[in-house]
């Protein structure tokens, strides 16, 4: 999604806007824990200063790569609380760990760190409305803005610059080669005039910022505008119509000076990668601590009612396309895994008594939490499926292997909205699919908590498990 940075297109005002933010969440975390030692009465001792080191560090990484308190995203006291809540959780998680690994976590007071855990979100997002109100309402003047080119993309730029104060723009008006008839709406704004106009109008108008707006395919006229432009001092960005794609996790990178725009690329880039994978690493340990119990029971029901072994591996493919082994309880008589690859079919014939009853509760893809624990395989995401049923699919699927842009999972948000068992036609598992790109665009750690939680309460009615 396009979003426009304070500190970049935003003024002066919004520059030290996006620095406050940056350096709000460590101070405030370290403030808060020696305001906590000093109203408790306990002494700074070595353990809480290497806590607030720690903290300072963990805070600056953590609120700065999630952008969790930016105004970029959040402009109600509500959007900041929400943001800082889920930033600060990631941040405590990390330093829990971090104690137990460093021996530390013993010698903390337990009431200074519930109040320190508790109040500091809080104070943290206060802090961040507080300068975000305050530089919006106390900026420098306005700086004046034009768009080349009426799109649906520049449209959208043109109500951001109007719905958000902090950016500290006022859009004057458009530059197009079409006529007013042709280009439909343009945010109430008014046409000023043909691309050639803009370098002149830019000059005796004091203009601050251009959006140049131009379809990609407009090369040619999009260097010679640049060009023109040059001559004045106005800020000049490229708002490129990347929209023609199919997004997966867009964004922009810088290597070695060179600007790298990503179109598809994993979500789990960073700190998301932590973050999913010790989310994964957790509930998968305790997942497989629960319920031993009852894999003992399914592995011995499977052992006494039908010969062979016990554990079904079939061949699948992992992240980015490798080849993984997954395991599941054998639920049937064959164990199909070479060129053709058979889908289970309600009433299969293949399944035996005992399996139908695991199936249908999804008691065989237990040992998939071995699969999470290895590395193989994630608690959510697409469903993997068998070799040969990738290489039918991808040559019918536009867009099939994207999916393998992170790792499989146990379940996963197609198979909470219906889409699991056998599919019978390409529309099913274009379904199927969309909903896995769909995940991979959306991800967030609420999501993949809300899918598990869903799944759980499904286990004992999905008609599709069979």
């Amino acid at each position: 999604m396009m979003t426009l940075s304070p500190g970049s297109a935003s003024g002066y005002g919004n520059g030290r806007l996006a620095m406050i933010s940056a350096l709000v969440p460590p101070v405030v975390s370290t403030a808060s824990l020696y305001t906590s030692l000093y109203l408790f009465g306990i002494p700074a001792t070595e353990p809480y200063s290497v806590l607030a080191t720690l903290a300072f560090v963990v805070c600056f990484v953590v609120y700065r790569e999630m952008a969790a308190v930016s105004a970029t995203f959040a402009r109600k006291p509500r959007d900041f609380l929400q943001r800082s809540a889920a930033a600060w959780a990631i941040v405590v998680s990390c330093l829990a760990l971090l104690g137990f690994a460093l021996q530390y976590s013993e010698v903390f007071s337990r009431l200074v760190l519930f109040s320190w855990a508790l109040v500091t979100p809080i104070l943290i997002a206060a802090v961040q409305f507080w300068a975000y109100t305050f530089f919006v309402h106390n900026a420098v003047r306005a700086r004046s803005a034009v768009i080349a080119g009426v799109s649906d993309l520049s449209r959208r730029l043109a109500q951001a610059i109007a719905t958000r104060p902090d950016l500290g723009q006022t859009l004057e008006g458009w530059f197009e080669d079409r006529s007013a008839e042709r280009i439909g709406p343009t945010e109430g704004r008014p046409l000023l005039g043909s691309l050639a106009d803009l370098p002149a109008y830019v000059k005796n108008n004091s203009i601050d910022v251009i959006y140049i707006a131009l379809p990609i395919r407009h090369e040619e006229r999009t260097k010679k505008l640049v060009d023109e432009l040059h001559d004045t001092t106005a800020s000049i960005y490229f708002v490129p119509d990347i929209f023609v794609f199919d997004l997966i996790q867009s964004r922009v990178d810088v290597i070695d000076g060179l600007p790298i725009l990503a179109l598809c690329e994993t979500p789990f880039f960073g700190i998301n990668g932590l973050v999913k994978r010790a989310t994964d690493l957790f509930l998968a340990s305790l997942l497989l601590l629960l319920a031993t119990p009852v894999m003992l029971f399914v592995a011995i029901g499977v052992g006494l009612t039908t010969p062979g072994s016990i554990i079904f591996k079939q061949r699948r493919y992992g992240l980015d396309g490798r080849e993984i082994i997954v395991y599941k309880f054998r639920s049937m008589r064959s164990s199909d895994d070479g060129t053709t690859v058979q889908q289970a079919l309600r009433n299969d014939s293949r399944t035996t008594p005992f399996g139908r009853f695991i199936r249908r509760y999804s008691l065989d893809e237990l040992p998939q939490l071995i699969n999470v624990v290895q590395g193989r395989m994630s608690l959510v995401g697409p469903r993997p499926h068998a070799i040969a049923h990738n290489e039918e699919y991808r040559r019918l699927i536009k867009g099939y292997m994207i999916r393998h842009k992170v790792a499989p999972g146990i379940t996963g948000l197609a198979q909470i909205r219906g889409y699991r068992g056998e599919t019978s036609t390409v529309e099913q598992m274009r379904a199927r699919v969309e909903c896995d790109l769909e995940y991979l665009r959306r991800w967030s750690l609420a999501l993949d908590l809300k899918i598990i939680a869903v799944t759980i309460v499904r286990m004992f009615s999905d008609t599709k498990a069979y």
